[in-house]
């Protein structure tokens, strides 16, 4: 698990305190239910995403296959429904593809804003 410093306070897109994404699956760079952030998250896993059998189909041809169970990694695999901190850029391009999956505004931090225009995230945001 990364030893990085969480970054205080974690804001969302709207600027307010970021809330949870997920802790069933457990979800973000920390592991912590939320898509908090540090400099060491080279993906910025900063967009809280809602899985969709599309989206999920798309990631696993693009090579990053988020559906089947991972248990060495202790990663359950994901299901259309399930929350997930996704990297901004993979949603960025998923989005360019018409696929991208719906977001949480509410638990996508404040730095996915330098990857994802706002308009954008607002466009699919549940």
């Amino acid at each position: 698990m990364p030893r990085a410093v969480i970054p205080d306070p974690s804001l969302n897109v709207m600027g307010e305190p970021l809330e949870p994404c997920s802790d069933a699956p457990l979800t973000g760079f920390f592991r912590d239910g939320a898509c908090n952030t540090c400099a060491e998250d080279r993906g910025s896993h900063t967009v809280c995403a809602i899985m969709t059998a599309e989206f999920l189909a798309y990631s696993k041809y693009v090579g990053n296959d988020l559906s089947t169970p991972q248990p060495a990694f202790m990663f359950p695999g994901l299901k259309p429904g399930d929350r997930w901190c996704l990297c901004a850029s993979r949603f960025l391009q998923a989005h360019e593809e018409g696929c991208a999956p719906g977001v949480r505004l509410e638990a996508t931090h404040l730095r996915a804003l330098e990857v994802v225009p706002l308009e954008l995230l607002r466009e699919v945001a549940l």
